[in-house]
């Protein structure tokens, strides 16, 4: 993709910017068109996200309203479409993100109203659609789209911008991670206009570092910094040769681990196949740090294995060493998730699909809540959890009690 190029403040450039958004709904070439940067009435909106779609024959916008709590979908024919979108800029939205073949146009309004028309060319063509794409309720969402910079740069794709085969898991694994960043980010207390500062402790080769970067910038509109932290030095070099090559400000990668790198504020903090006791320093740093998003898959559960006393009931269940193991990994996993609630976290633990083709594939998802719940009798519940496997230290709890966190 070509550098941007800017067009100087324009009183046509809202015009220009509908022109472009008819003429891609009238050839068919529309991927998307996000709105976003909400100044409306309703304080629970955040963006609309539309998409074309044929419905019983008939060409239609389908606008997905994204609420905090809920989206709601009103599919619409092309004029009266048209027509809403023309009367929600810049009255009720101040960005709007226009997706084509042709590459990316992007209308924004200054904060006197003034609007701004930036326009990124597309180098290659954008993938075929899926059989069935602009179907009603048969399109297979996607919350990243195959014509992405950064996928070819990073070998997702090839230079016509197809996706490689030997790629498909890795790409079906990035927009589920995307997704479960979304609907977390759509709950947690964040404002919408907040820039956001995003760490992503042992990024690798920056797959998914990348695709947060590009989907808060690129998709949602917002300001975001964005750190990947790894300890291969050549992985760090080649991430950030990408980002500047790509053209991706606010996105940089660090040499280092959780333990040495420590941004000064993190909004979102993430750790995949963080391993041990490294995931407890990383959820650590998160709640230290105040994030509103925890995201962790871990791996590697040596600490409570040791410790775990079978109890009398279960003795014949664990004397087998696979179930052993399962028990404690869960017992792990469950303080974990325990502790983040008692940190004031609303916390799910979940399946996730695997991101290093291996069945470690749990995640603990955790967003701060709006407000502070008495946490006495959930430490209560944990104490009495660990007296009855017998377990004396989990690494989480010794630095939550050493910053003062949690109770001692």
């Amino acid at each position: 993709m070509s550098s941007p190029s800017s067009a100087p403040t324009a009183p046509d450039a809202r015009a220009q910017f509908l022109s472009l958004l008819a003429d891609a709904l009238a050839d068919g070439s529309l991927s998307k068109l996000v709105l976003a940067r909400h100044v409306g009435a309703d304080q629970t909106l955040q963006r609309i996200i539309a998409k074309a779609v044929q419905i019983k024959g008939q060409a239609c916008l389908s606008l997905v309203y994204r609420h905090l709590t809920r989206d709601i979908t009103r599919n619409l024919e092309l004029a009266p479409a048209l027509a809403l979108v023309a009367e929600l800029l810049p009255e009720s939205f101040r960005n709007a993100h226009l997706f084509t073949a042709a590459g990316e146009v992007q209308l924004e309004f200054s904060k006197k109203g003034k609007p701004m028309l930036r326009r990124h060319l597309a180098q290659a063509q954008p993938a075929p659609r899926e059989a069935g794409a602009g179907g009603h309720d048969r399109e297979k969402k996607r919350y990243l789209e195959l014509s992405r910079p950064f996928l070819r740069d990073l070998g997702v794709t090839d230079a016509q911008g197809a996706l490689i085969p030997s790629m498909s898991r890795k790409w079906k694994q990035i927009n589920k991670f995307i997704e479960v960043f979304d609907h977390a980010l759509s709950g947690a207390p964040v404002d919408e206009q907040q820039y956001l500062k995003v760490a992503d402790f042992g990024s690798g080769k920056g797959y998914l570092t990348f695709a947060m970067h590009d989907y808060l910038r690129n998709t949602l509109g917002r300001e975001a910094q964005v750190t990947g932290v790894e300890l291969r030095a050549d992985m760090v070099e080649l991430c950030n040769a990408a980002a500047a090559r790509l053209e991706h400000p606010g996105l940089v990668f660090e040499c280092g681990d959780v333990r040495s790198v420590v941004p000064e504020a993190i909004d979102v903090m993430i750790a995949l196949h963080a391993c041990d006791i490294a995931t407890d320093y990383a959820i650590h740093t998160g709640i230290r740090c105040n994030a509103a998003i925890i995201m962790c898959s871990p791996c590697c559960h040596k600490q409570v294995r040791p410790q775990l006393r079978s109890p009398g009931l279960l003795q014949p269940m664990l004397q087998y060493g696979l179930h052993l193991g399962q028990q404690a990994e869960m017992l792990t996993d469950s303080l974990r998730a325990l502790y983040l609630e008692a940190c004031g976290y609303e916390t799910k633990v979940f399946e996730f699909i695997s991101l290093e083709h291996t069945n470690k594939n749990k995640m603990i998802l955790a967003v701060k809540r709006r407000q502070p719940q008495d946490n006495a009798a959930l430490l209560e519940k944990i104490a009495e959890l660990k007296a009855f496997y017998g377990v004396r230290e989990h690494c989480l709890e010794t630095l939550l009690q050493a910053d003062g966190l949690i109770a001692g």
